[in-house]
């Protein structure tokens, strides 16, 4: 059976705030504590996520991500807590979508031909 997904993004002036890529991202920085360990679990480069990060970051009203420059002590990266508000209402909306048209979506894929 087909699953019908819907991909939510939160545009901001020109660019987007958040979507399902960077809220992966956001996911793979907080385990990690890194930018460059969290673009290497997605398959991305550094500079792909330091984009997506700095996009992110100049959208909300606070940073969703900080920084500590490397050095004896070594660098890394975090979610802010105000990063995590904002990853977990996005999850969120996400859930709620998907269970508002779960039974639509059944019923619409019930109508493709039978594989």
């Amino acid at each position: 059976m087909s699953t019908i997904s819907i991909k939510i993004r939160l545009p901001h002036q020109h660019l987007v705030a958040i979507g399902p890529g960077k809220a992966d991202l956001l996911e793979a920085i907080g385990r990690s504590g890194s930018i460059s360990a969290g673009a290497r679990e997605m398959g991305m480069s550094y500079k792909r996520a330091w984009d997506l990060v700095d996009a992110m970051n100049k959208s909300f009203r606070q940073p969703l991500v900080s920084t500590a420059t490397g050095g004896s002590h070594g660098g890394g990266a975090k979610v802010t807590e105000f990063g995590q508000e904002v990853l977990e209402r996005y999850r969120q909306l996400e859930q709620i979508a998907s269970q508002s048209i779960a039974s639509e979506a059944q019923a619409l894929s019930a109508l493709l031909q039978p594989v």
